[in-house]
């Protein structure tokens, strides 16, 4: 059972999935993730939380952006994550319940491997001449978090729609 509501689904996601798609294009394409999206996802929150969410609820869940900004920044500095990966998962964490922890880190995990393989598998197929200009193709080791972060977001949500 999922603590995320079809009531808080139907707020977010007409809002997030747009800022998302531009989050995935925007890392595929420019290997960064800017902040006027990573602001825009903020203020998602900021405006539909209180309609969406408890107040209580609301207030509590800024504390997932500090942990994950916090911890994000670590990863941050050594090296581990991007810059505009970490402050994404920051704006997105007030909109994932805190009760939802292992979904959302099996949810993550799944599209991390799904994206990765469905880029490199891209990356190497004809299917790269569909957007030659792209950076996230000769980006070597570094791979475009936003997508599957992005994706993790979105899906998160859309199970909650559903009432999955």
């Amino acid at each position: 059972m999922l603590a995320v509501t079809a009531r808080e689904a139907a707020f977010f996601l007409p809002l997030v999935v747009p800022i998302c798609l531009y989050v995935c294009w925007s890392d595929l394409s420019m290997m960064k993730i800017t902040n006027i999206a990573v602001l825009a996802l903020l203020a998602v929150y900021v405006v539909l939380g209180p309609f969406a969410l408890e107040m209580s609820d609301y207030i509590w869940r800024y504390s997932h952006l500090a942990v994950v900004l916090i911890a994000a920044m670590l990863l941050f500095a050594v090296g581990a994550m991007g810059a505009g990966d970490a402050k994404f998962a920051a704006a997105a964490a007030p909109f994932i319940a805190l009760a939802d922890l292992r979904l959302i880190l099996l949810l993550f995990a799944a599209c991390l491997l799904a994206s990765y393989a469905a880029h490199r598998l891209a990356r190497a197929t004809p299917l790269r001449r569909l957007a030659p200009d792209w950076q996230s193709w000769e980006a070597g080791r570094r791979f475009p978090m936003g997508l599957p972060l992005s994706a993790t977001l979105v899906f998160y949500l859309a199970l909650g729609l559903v009432g999955a």
